[in-house]
């Protein structure tokens, strides 16, 4: 084994896939890019990290709702592009030719180029740690997206891109819950 400095074990595990959220402050929506998100239990709940550094949070703060939008691979420069850039002074949505969608639950516009869109509502705010939980409103999936693969940052600028799909269901089966 070689030593890593434990300031880059965050590097070693990632949580879930890069995901785009958008919102809503009631005027004009946005878009930010968030490489931390996480399935509380197997219940519909979701949680993020974000703060007030990220000009969407206001606007999260303030609705309580949002979208996760989960974009293929094939979007990787899209998502750096809108983490790269403040919804202060950028209409992220023309800019990098995303379509927004109307919700059925939330204000916050689904994306269309996405695999899927989740519409949430905000339930916890533990700011201690600049953690948002959300609670899925309703999910929508875009069959006619041909890249079905998602990113997951590393941490430090470089990303994984899912790979094979290994199937243990079977095994599994006693051991899941109702549904899945």
């Amino acid at each position: 084994m070689t030593p890593l400095p434990l300031a880059r074990a965050f590097t070693l595990i990632e949580s879930g896939p890069v995901v785009l959220v958008t919102t809503c402050d009631g005027e004009a929506n946005n878009v930010m890019t968030i490489s931390w998100t996480l399935v509380v239990d197997f219940t519909p709940k979701f949680a993020i990290t974000t703060g007030p550094w990220n000009y969407s949070y206001a606007a999260l703060e303030k609705s309580r709702e949002c979208v996760i939008a989960i974009p293929g691979a094939d979007l990787i420069d899209t998502v750096v592009g809108v983490g790269t850039c403040s919804g202060a002074d950028t209409d992220k949505f023309a800019r990098f030719g995303l379509t927004p969608l109307r919700a059925q639950r939330v204000r916050a516009p689904l994306i269309g180029e996405c695999l899927a869109n989740i519409e949430c509502r905000v339930i916890d705010i533990v700011e201690r740690h600049n953690i948002v939980v959300l609670e899925g409103l309703a999910a929508h999936r875009n069959e006619s997206r041909r890249e079905t693969r998602t990113c997951h940052a590393v941490g430090d600028g470089s990303f994984i891109v899912d790979g094979e799909r290994i199937d243990r269901r079977a095994m599994m089966q006693h051991k899941l819950p109702p549904g899945l």
